[in-house]
């Protein structure tokens, strides 16, 4: 009976999300909004056809993982450091920005000081999966506007495992967190070590020995990048930045252009399943209590976030229309919000109204930002023929 409920919600995802696309694609809409919308219709909240959305959003982390890992094979070491070092300063300042901004809109509205602090977190970060599935892969990968976004992105991960652990070190109120998150932070450059070794002496070994293999290939590089990313989980840090440094690790051997094109329509199987599990997570009935402060939540970063990248980028030299390419493509929330906030809810730190309130309002940026930057900037998925690259 489970594998007949688990083939029914594949087959409600996948051929709903190629309705939905194919109704998208003639209606001229984007394609991660009708896979969001499509979610909400099928989710609890809708028909309840699809009712484990939170089953659903686990598996489809597999997907994100998969597109840091893409992007990490694209990016040496010395290369990836070049790029931190440039976009340090401006995404550090703008994250203080995106903070005191949910400060003040949490005091004004009147919640507790828990709940303004997880606000503030929340406000943070912008779409690792929208700032990257956007962007046409020669800009991704051989253009400054998809090097400046890489390392914006992966310095917001990095703080994004921060504020997770310190959410349970908070909630446990024990000495005993603090010590571990400082634990896992030493912990990070003898992993990266270790990784570094078993990708010389075992994963290139075994490259070169079955290099005509290609199905052995391409479930090497899988276990290489799930396995990677599961030894960080079990370090505290995230399934993200492990699958993201098994891909920087292999960056140089040439076998890296195979993996990429290959593993791509796997990344975007996951990728649409999280889509999915984004609008099937969305609670229609807690709606009417938070909407509108949730609008005017949404409407300050989608306004703020574009704005403040483009001054910052542009103070720290960038040109002026990059970085403020840079800022449409990364003003929206992240799914770093969603987590922080359904922790923060799952440790009593905030009530069931403010995560709703936040969980919303980063939903509806997910569902704007898209069409903001279809409409002006070049994209896989564009609605015009001009825009469309890959």
């Amino acid at each position: 009976m489970h594998h007949d409920i688990a083939l029914f919600t594949v087959f409600l995802i996948f051929t709903g999300a190629a309705v939905m696309a194919t109704a998208a694609l003639f209606t001229r809409q984007t394609m991660l909004v009708a896979y969001i919308v499509l979610g909400l219709v099928l989710g609890p909240a809708g028909f309840g056809l699809v009712e484990d959305s939170t089953g659903i959003a686990e598996i489809s982390e597999i997907g994100i993982a998969f597109l840091l890992f893409l992007l990490g094979l694209d990016l040496s070491p010395v290369k990836l450091l070049k790029m931190l070092q440039a976009t340090a300063a401006p995404t550090l300042l703008s994250c203080l920005v995106f903070a005191s901004v949910g400060l003040l809109f949490g005091h004004a509205i009147g919640l507790g000081t828990a709940e303004i602090l997880v606000l503030a977190s929340a406000l943070i970060f912008s779409s690792t999966i929208i700032g990257l599935k956007l962007l046409p892969t020669t800009v991704l990968h051989h253009k400054p506007t998809g090097e400046t976004i890489i390392s914006v992105l992966l310095l917001q991960d990095l703080l994004a495992v921060l504020i997770l652990a310190a959410l349970h070190a908070f909630a446990g109120g024990d000495n005993a967190d603090a010590r571990q998150i400082v634990l896992r932070l030493m912990s990070l450059p003898l992993l990266v070590a270790l990784i570094y070794v078993l990708q010389r002496y075992v994963i290139l070994k075994l490259l070169r020995k079955f290099d005509k293999i290609k199905e052995y290939i391409f479930l090497l590089m899988i276990g290489w990048c799930i396995g990677i990313a599961q030894m960080t989980a079990w370090l505290g840090l995230s399934y993200e930045i492990g699958a993201f440094i098994a891909g920087v690790i292999l960056a140089a051997n040439p076998i890296a252009l195979y993996v990429a094109g290959s593993l791509k329509p796997l990344r975007d199987f996951f990728l649409i399943i999280f889509f999915f599990s984004l609008g099937s997570g969305i609670d229609l009935s807690a709606l009417q209590a938070v909407l509108l402060p949730a609008v005017l939540l949404a409407a300050l970063v989608l306004l703020i976030k574009p704005a403040a990248f483009r001054l910052l980028l542009t103070r720290a030299g960038e040109d002026r229309d990059r970085a403020r390419e840079v800022g449409v493509r990364l003003g929206q929330g992240s799914e770093f919000s969603l987590l922080i906030t359904a922790l923060a809810h799952e440790l009593h730190l905030i009530g069931a109204n403010a995560a709703h309130l936040i969980q919303i309002a980063m939903l509806i940026t997910f569902m704007v930002s898209p069409y903001q930057i279809v409409m002006r900037y070049p994209t896989p998925i564009a609605l015009t023929d001009r825009l469309r690259r890959d």
